[in-house]
């Protein structure tokens, strides 16, 4: 039995959600509100990030990153053609460079900054950190996101998927974050057409379809959210 602990609009969260769906495996969620330092919470990771993932009654697995490679030597590494880390070392070493870029440079640049600002303090008291969302950080997140979005499109161009000839953890690092800025409607889509194509085909993946009915009490998504073809 696994159980992930995680938050609906954390995109590293998003991204282990996605590997279990394309690996067909079905886990508790537990959402979680990192500020809040549950007790319970803190005894699976001390540092209070999200997302954690834990097999039967078995230590936390901490991270996105870390319960991906959890995922691919449990499951990934059974699933033939279906596997979402590449056999040979050099393609693996990209897909890995890749999903570090989206779940840490990206999210260090933009993601983290557009959803403290624009989800998170909706949801924080006062006394956690809440209030008024701060411009300038929105500002410098949205600057950070079109160099983002640009190389995106650049992946997008160059490759069948963002790594290379498969479907990858890369592509699901990518569209974790992209999905979440997607809800907010900061991405500007008519300036990167080979990135929203990239993500329309991600959007139409079964494993996918749980985060396009998913919404932010208080916050509506952009409009175009939900549709697949848009």
């Amino acid at each position: 039995m696994l159980t992930l602990h995680h938050h609906p609009m954390s995109a590293a969260s998003r991204f282990v959600r996605l590997i279990l769906g394309e690996y067909g495996e079905r886990a508790e969620l537990v959402d979680e509100r990192p500020w809040e330092r549950r007790p319970e919470f803190l005894a699976l990771n001390p540092a209070a990030t999200v997302p954690v993932l834990v097999e039967d009654s078995g230590p936390g697995i901490v991270g996105g990153m870390v319960a991906a490679e959890y995922l691919d030597e449990t499951r990934g590494a059974f699933q033939r053609e279906r596997r979402l880390l590449a056999e040979k070392p050099a393609e693996r070493a990209e897909i890995r460079r890749l999903t570090e870029w989206f779940l840490g440079k990206m999210d260090s640049e933009v993601t983290r900054y557009l959803v403290r600002e624009r989800i998170f303090k909706l949801e924080m008291r006062a006394n956690e950190g809440g209030g008024s969302p701060d411009a300038s950080a929105i500002r410098a997140a949205r600057a950070n996101l079109k160099n983002h979005m640009r190389y995106i499109g650049w992946l997008a161009e160059s490759r069948n998927w963002l790594s290379g000839p498969k479907l990858s953890y890369a592509d699901l690092a990518a569209a974790s974050a992209v999905s979440i800025l997607d809800y907010l409607g900061e991405v500007s889509w008519e300036e990167e057409p080979a990135a929203k194509d990239w993500y329309m085909r991600m959007k139409s993946r079964p494993a996918f379809r749980p985060f396009l009915a998913e919404r932010v009490r208080g916050l509506p998504p952009a409009a175009h959210y939900p549709e697949l073809d848009f």
